[in-house]
């Protein structure tokens, strides 16, 4: 349901930017014309998601949140179906969050206010409130994720690269790999905690 509405999204946003005639460049960035600019994004989004994760942790521990809390447990997923569903809403997220909230509302704010920075916090905040079923400190630490990703979109003038990280590629792919090896539980059991609740064990 949560992968549906955000395809849904996604689709009325770009839909909406194309109805109004601008390109759908505006919202995404710029093409991919070569493969150097396809590894420089991929080495871009690889070097941002370690300063992220870095800095999502420093965070947690100012927060005091130091792991999952017990209600979002149910998040991470346990046997091989909702692995791959996992991997599904992981890559959902990078795609239709990064081009909603980054994309679009991040350009809209900034645009509207006449002022970058802004346009990336409100953005952001907007990024945390919709999270705040996880709890009021862990959805001002996404939040801040939100924040890092809306300065990377900015700085790169894409959204491609945030997508790459924030779906958690590079992340995913290995955790498949995992999991066919039998670890599963482990693999599982880590999905959310390192990527938006950093806890001890994984630093």
């Amino acid at each position: 349901m949560v992968i549906a509405s955000e395809w849904i999204i996604f689709t009325i946003v770009l839909f909406g930017v194309r109805s109004g005639g601008a390109p759908l460049t505006a919202v995404l960035g710029p093409r991919w014309t070569s493969a150097r600019k396809v590894f420089l994004d991929i080495g871009v989004a690889a070097a941002f998601w370690i300063v992220a994760a870095c800095c999502l942790w420093a965070f947690g521990m100012l927060l005091g949140v130091d792991k999952a809390p017990p209600d979002t447990r149910y998040l991470i997923p346990h046997g091989a179906v909702q692995l791959v569903l996992w991997v599904c809403f992981a890559v959902t997220a990078g795609v239709c969050e990064e081009t909603i909230f980054r994309g679009y509302l991040q350009v809209q704010f900034s645009v509207f206010t006449r002022f970058v920075p802004a346009g990336i916090v409100i953005s952001a905040m907007i990024f945390g409130v919709c999270h705040i079923y996880q709890g009021l400190r862990p959805a001002a630490m996404i939040a801040l994720y939100g924040a890092l990703y809306g300065i990377l979109a900015y700085w790169r003038k894409s959204v491609r690269p945030g997508m790459l990280a924030h779906g958690h590629c590079f992340r995913s792919a290995g955790q498949l790999v995992t999991k066919v090896s039998g670890s599963l539980m482990d693999c599982g059991r880590t999905v959310f905690t390192t990527n938006f609740l950093p806890s001890a064990e994984t630093v």
